[in-house]
């Protein structure tokens, strides 16, 4: 059954791909080129090469292909799944658009009523005018020729449909280009105050670098990991806590791109639990490879610092290697009079963190919805989107994350590093 259901998931993917395609070919080509052209040429040959591109940039990497191979196609790949998104969307408000154009081009052309002459009075005096002969019978003259628009000029329908197309790319285009300069610019810092009554007063002021989604890939790579750690340790936190998606990849593929997270510099350590990407992408190794670069792994593991309790649990992908979350193993025999601070990637664990008396939740996962109107539909399947929410008795905080998974684009979810400060309830 599962295998069916997923049959039938690609297939809808893949038809509304397919129409969505047909769309934007029709509205930037087919209605805006004519046949033949050079312009219809090479916009057809673009429709069914982009999303073979993206396609290969998708299954690349789960194929098992040449890592270079997955670079090569990542970039146009990916991008062009970005630009089809506010491509469609722009097209869509073009549609409003279209109509309204038309009618004002259509009030502009119509020439203007000639004005009706002046009665003119007759006197009563004046003599009768003699009647006017009715012209003799003969055929009626046939009407001349409509005249065509001068020559080059497009006809309204087709400057309505350049002028909606033009203004449409620049808009998809522009926001897909400036999504990428702030995935690429790297991500930025954050500050929050986060307010702990039990917290014990020595531990007031205590900051947590939180870090996650940096997805080093066939796009996001060494330079991209050194940005991450030059942002982090400018902000010279007590401690770092990397809550997981750094990969998408192999060590083999990705360990020299991961190298830079050496550097990582805290008074209390940098600290670092799995994501479900992780466990894409082998994340025994991964979490060898971190302890190797001098992080510090938490696998449903707690350590005391700083005044409180740091505990980590695994994310919920590893439940298919029988390495899922373990909150007792975690949580179970703390202390409950001492503060609890957990790393969970994903924020749909709260409830078990709410159920073990956590007293914050440090989370990441859903890229704050990455590309809008995404957080609409990040919004459906977790608890918090991005930012500090409360439940019960405990509080979660959801980064956006660092990098970015698939289109290294981000539009209205700019990417960052939060430095959490900790407050006593008793300072």
């Amino acid at each position: 059954m599962r295998v069916v259901g997923f049959a039938l998931a690609a297939v809808a993917v893949l038809a509304l791909l397919v129409g969505v395609h047909r769309y934007v070919w029709r509205r930037f080509v087919g209605d805006t080129t004519t046949p033949g052209s050079p312009w219809r040429r090479a916009g057809t040959a673009a429709a069914y090469v982009l999303p073979l591109l993206s396609v290969g940039a998708l299954v690349s990497g789960r194929a098992g292909a040449p890592f270079l191979l997955q670079q090569v196609l990542a970039w146009p790949g990916f991008l062009w799944l970005a630009a089809l998104l506010y491509l469609t969307l722009a097209l869509l408000v073009g549609e409003a658009v279209r109509p309204l154009l038309r009618r004002w081009l259509a009030r502009r052309a119509a020439p203007e009523p000639e004005p009706e002459p002046a009665p003119v009075s007759v006197p009563a005096s004046a003599p009768e005018a003699a009647p006017v002969p009715e012209p003799a019978p003969g055929p009626v003259p046939e009407p001349g020729p409509v005249p065509e628009p001068a020559p080059g000029a497009p006809s309204r329908r087709l400057f309505v449909a350049r002028a909606v197309g033009g203004a449409a790319a620049v808009a998809g285009l522009g926001a897909t280009g400036y999504g990428a300069y702030g995935v690429l610019r790297g991500p930025r810092v954050k500050r929050v105050t986060v307010p702990l009554a039990r917290l014990p007063r020595s531990a007031h002021g205590f900051r947590i670098a939180v870090v996650s989604d940096i997805h080093l890939g066939p796009i996001l790579g060494r330079s991209h990991t050194q940005r991450v750690v030059d942002a982090v340790n400018g902000t010279q936190p007590d401690l770092i806590a990397v809550v997981g998606d750094l990969v998408d990849g192999s060590v083999a593929d990705l360990g020299p791109a991961a190298e830079p997270l050496a550097a990582l510099r805290a008074r209390h350590g940098a600290f670092f639990v799995t994501g479900n990407h992780e466990y894409y992408s082998g994340a025994a190794q991964w979490v060898d490879h971190v302890r190797e670069l001098g992080l510090h792994p938490l696998e449903n593991a707690r350590v005391e610092t700083g005044g409180f309790d740091l505990a980590g649990v695994n994310d919920i992908a590893g439940e298919s290697e029988g390495q899922g979350p373990d909150f007792a193993r975690a949580l179970g025999d703390r202390d409950p009079g001492r503060v609890v601070v957990l790393m969970a990637h994903q924020p749909v664990v709260v409830d078990e963190a709410v159920e073990y008396g956590v007293d914050l939740q440090l989370s990441g996962h859903t890229h704050g919805g990455q590309l809008w109107p995404g957080n609409h539909i990040a919004g459906l399947s977790n608890p918090t989107v991005a930012g500090l929410e409360r439940y019960g008795d405990t509080q979660l905080y959801v980064t956006r994350g660092a990098g970015a998974w698939g289109p290294p684009v981000r539009v209205g979810a700019p990417s960052d590093i939060t430095v959490v400060e900790l407050a006593s309830g008793q300072a």
